[in-house]
This record gives structure tokens, sequence and C-alpha cells, in this order.
């Protein structure tokens, strides 16, 4: 047996309320009655936590992976100005002027270069990932069983 309850909406409640049965195709006391019951529900509340606990999840990997990413980055960044600082003789004066022209060309051609890197979507942690997978493979011995 069900009880009669008569209550009030606010106009944009109601508007609401009647649309999304109508887009259910459900009555909208079908749509009231499932509400309070889910809301009403002991269970709400986990199902809330356990939702918002999946979405952090979620988030938590995603911030490793950035994580991950930009640790790759300071590394390459930190091995290559090391490189270059202890591999770089001083130029005399007289050759300066010309170095730093040359400078500049290879500035301009090294970020044309990182435009169309970037737009391909090829990045410095996937070129890692498959170099380290393809090292391990090759270090793998090769099974005795033919």
């Amino acid at each position: 047996m069900r009880t009669k309850h008569t209550f009030r909406l606010p106009p944009d409640l109601a508007g609401k309320l009647a649309d999304y049965a109508a887009r259910k195709r459900v009555s909208q006391a079908l749509v009231v009655e499932t509400a309070v019951a889910s809301h009403l529900s002991p269970d709400g509340a986990d199902r809330l936590e356990a939702a918002l606990a999946r979405r952090l999840d979620r988030m938590t990997r995603h911030l490793e992976r950035v994580e991950r990413h930009v640790t790759i980055s300071n590394e390459a960044l930190d091995l290559f100005i090391r490189f270059w600082l202890t591999s770089t003789p001083p130029l005399p004066d007289t050759a300066k002027a010309a170095a730093q022209a040359k400078g500049r060309e290879r500035y301009d051609g090294f970020f044309e270069a990182l435009g169309r890197r970037m737009s391909s979507g090829r990045t410095l942690a996937d070129e890692l990932t498959v170099d380290v997978a393809g090292d391990r493979s090759a270090s793998k011995p090769e099974s005795a069983s033919s």
C-alpha cells in the first residue's frame, strides 16, 4: 500500500523534475520515489565515498604520471647542461660574434624542431619507455627450448 504525500517544489526544480521524467519516459512520482529512496538509503554515503575514492585514485595516478614526466624532463635537462658545460671549450674573443650568430640560428632551429615534435605527439617519456623496454628484451636470455 502506498501513502499519498503532497508537497510543493520551487518552479525551477519542478521544471527540472518534469524534464528529467520526460527524457527518461517515466512518471514524476517514480523519479521522486527513487530520489528519496536513494537519499535515505543507509548505503548512500558508502556509494558516494566509493565514487569519490575512485576519482581520487584516478587523479592520484594522473599526478604520479605528471611527476614522473617532470622528473624525466629535469634529469634530461640536467644531463644535457652538465655534458654541454664539460665538453664545450671557451671561445676566443675574436670568434664570439660568429658563435653568437650561429647560436641564434641554432636556437631558432631548436624551437622549430620542438614545435614539430610537440605537434606530432611524441614525447621523451614515450621514447624512454620504448628504449627501456627494448633494452630489457634485448638483455633477456633466449630460451633453450626450440
